[in-house]
């Protein structure tokens, strides 16, 4: 197998990397009544895993997960949220670094940092599924969007359990930010709208409440009707106002 230079460039920096601490980034997308997320095979094996990659030596948490998701998947300028950190000592197999490694022509020491223990700190990205063609810049891998509720079963590391606290976070601050309208398209119906709510919780909401709920909250633009059948039927079109929202801020501990 011929030696990958993309692979060896990203695990020969050790010395260019802060210590024992990685970033993981869950991407989330809505699309046809589905939550998505994007999952990156590695090169030459049937292995998933997250965008995912290490902190430079002299960048903040944010930066690097914003350089982490753009390197990985080309997606850039989208809505990153720190949600948790993952720091059980076993959550990292060092088997599976060892056979991606060999698998793309790399043969790594036993002592290599790879095989360490790692701190992950978790972030999530919300996109518009229409606006983004995720692409790596690592060959041989492959990034493609999986539902949440069927995901592939060959999930690298401790990988589900963050997916499954990502989906744990977003729930949490579905009353309380406005986050999730990064996942709409410019304009929505209400019908839409609520289909995503219903996604994200995993149920069933009344319509009514729903509706009424939506447009206490201030911060909807209502625009003129969505045409595709029966004027009696048409509904209409709603824009999210990000000038009557309240700026969200992360708790001091995250800082």
């Amino acid at each position: 197998m011929g030696h990958n230079k993309e692979y060896k460039d990203l695990i020969d920096q050790e010395k260019d990397i802060l210590p024992a601490v990685s970033i993981d980034c869950v991407i989330f997308g809505f699309h046809e009544n589905q939550l998505k997320v994007l999952l990156v095979k590695f090169g030459n094996t049937d292995i998933y895993s997250l965008s995912g990659g290490f902190v430079l030596n002299e960048e903040s948490l944010d930066e690097a997960a914003t350089r982490i998701l753009n390197h990985r998947t080309g997606i850039s300028n989208t809505y990153l949220e720190q949600f948790y950190v993952f720091g059980d000592p076993k959550r990292v197999d060092p088997e599976i670094h060892r056979t991606v490694m060999k698998k793309n022509g790399v043969d790594l020491p036993p002592t290599h940092f790879l095989f360490k223990r790692f701190i992950s700190v978790g972030y999530y990205a919300l996109v518009d599924f229409t606006q983004i063609n995720p692409t790596s810049s690592i060959a041989q891998e492959e990034s493609g969007w999986f539902d949440i509720y069927e995901l592939p079963a060959n999930i690298a590391f401790d990988h589900l359990h963050i997916i499954q606290k990502a989906l744990e976070s977003l729930r949490l601050l579905l009353d309380h930010k406005l986050a999730v309208f990064n996942l709409m398209p410019e304009t929505f119906t209400m019908g839409e709208l609520q289909s995503l709510y219903e996604t994200i919780l995993n149920k069933k909401l009344l319509r009514a409440n729903f509706q009424r709920k939506m447009l206490s909250l201030g911060i909807l633009e209502r625009l003129e009707k969505k045409w595709g059948g029966g004027a009696h039927k048409a509904p209409y079109l709603y824009r999210f106002d990000q000038s009557k929202a309240i700026p969200a801020h992360k708790p001091d501990y995250w800082e």
